[in-house]
């Protein structure tokens, strides 16, 4: 499966649309982290347990949405997209989203 942000796929035609391909996840930080976190804000630095978090949700929207361009016939997704939006205290979804096409 091909992944890209463009609208193509280096040597590949793009021969058929087949919708837009989704994946999503929810993570939530945790009590521990938030101690750890709390005092590394107030002496400035990168909140890495953040930044792994977050990455570990952005993979994780990513291979479901490969999953659904799969289950859709897809040989890539293009114009790929990523979004995240807090959906509770603590709580943030991670969506990736693109359209899967077939390629000649």
């Amino acid at each position: 499966m091909q992944i890209a942000n463009t609208e193509t796929v280096p040597n590949g035609e793009v021969v058929e649309v087949l919708g837009v391909a989704r994946g999503n996840t929810v993570e939530a930080r945790n009590v521990g982290r938030d101690i750890t976190q709390g005092i590394r804000n107030v002496f400035g630095g990168e909140l890495k347990a953040y930044s792994e978090l977050l990455t570990k949700a952005r993979d994780e929207a990513i291979t479901r949405m490969e999953e659904d361009a799969e289950r859709m016939g897809a040989d890539a997704v293009v114009n790929v997209r990523l979004e995240t939006s807090q959906v509770t205290d603590g709580g943030a979804e991670v969506l990736a989203y693109g359209t899967a096409v077939r390629l000649e």
